[in-house]
């Protein structure tokens, strides 16, 4: 699930806000930390709501969240939107097996091995950064 996610601050200092998860915040230095950020704190304010016994509200349409009156405001005082995806990590290992291209295969075995990671470690990396939009 994709949320819109409300990004406000200036260089060094940005802020999130998530408008269908009351209270999901995050902050960094640059808005890719930001989003970053906010896909961490999304995944935890959803355990935390399941924990409680409750469950994920769904995210709005677009048109719903920019007809909020508190979005109005924010949009209106220079805030951005941008969607972040709500990724759950389970702990639980799954193996897929992925058809690639050899020429791409070989460009993520060389960026993980730059990045020191293995090579499922990098698409789990990849993924986390797209669902921030950091891709």
């Amino acid at each position: 699930m994709r949320y819109i996610a409300l990004i406000d601050g200036e260089a060094g200092a940005y802020g999130v806000t998530i408008p269908d998860l009351p209270g999901c915040t995050a902050m960094g230095a640059t808005i890719e930390e930001a989003l970053a950020a906010a896909v961490d704190a999304m995944r935890d304010w959803a355990d935390v709501l399941e924990e409680d016994g409750f469950g994920v509200p769904p995210p709005r349409a677009v048109a719903d969240v920019r007809a909020d009156p508190d979005v109005v405001d924010a949009l209106a005082e220079g805030a951005m939107l941008a969607t972040v995806a709500l990724v759950r990590v389970t702990g639980r290992p799954v193996k897929a097996n992925l058809s690639l291209d050899s020429g791409v295969l070989a460009t993520l075995d060389a960026e993980a091995k730059r990045q020191g990671l293995t090579r499922s470690g990098m698409v789990e990396a990849m993924t986390k950064r797209l669902a921030a939009g950091n891709l």
